[in-house]
């Protein structure tokens, strides 16, 4: 191989290393990671008087983050944490009564429908019941 064809050949080969490493993260931006289960139906969250009225708790749902959040109605809502957009974990913001994404500004409602942001599709919306003193929460679908 001469000189000039390896030198052609490597830096052929450099730029689609580098347009390569500059279209990934553009690429995982764009397309959302597939979730992963393992089956967990219900999971105890809470206690009840743990939570005052407009707070909320993260807890565990199998791998993943949910969230319990107690209105100010005196209703428990909860809902999936992760973010449909990237899988970063929502925040409760109780002056604005939504759920917040804090990676890109995404926003939900408390039926955890998209209000603005990236996030391409609602929240998993779980459903709460008391036992007890417990707060139980179970994944319907």
């Amino acid at each position: 191989m001469k000189r000039r064809r390896f030198l052609d050949c490597f830096l052929s080969g450099s730029i689609i290393g580098t347009i390569g490493s500059l279209m990934y993260p553009i690429i995982r931006y764009v397309i959302p990671p597939k979730k992963a289960d393992i089956g967990i139906n219900s999971v105890t969250a809470a206690k009840i008087g743990e939570l005052a009225p407009n707070e909320s708790k993260i807890f565990r749902f199998g791998t993943t983050p949910g969230i319990l959040i107690h209105s100010l109605e005196g209703e428990y809502k909860a809902f999936s944490a992760v973010c449909t957009h990237l899988t970063c974990t929502i925040i409760y913001e109780g002056d604005s009564e939504s759920l917040f994404c804090p990676c890109h500004n995404g926003r939900f409602d408390m039926s955890g429908q998209v209000i603005s942001g990236p996030p391409p599709s609602p929240l998993d919306v779980y459903e709460v019941e008391t036992r007890g003193e417990e707060i139980i929460v179970i994944k319907t679908s």
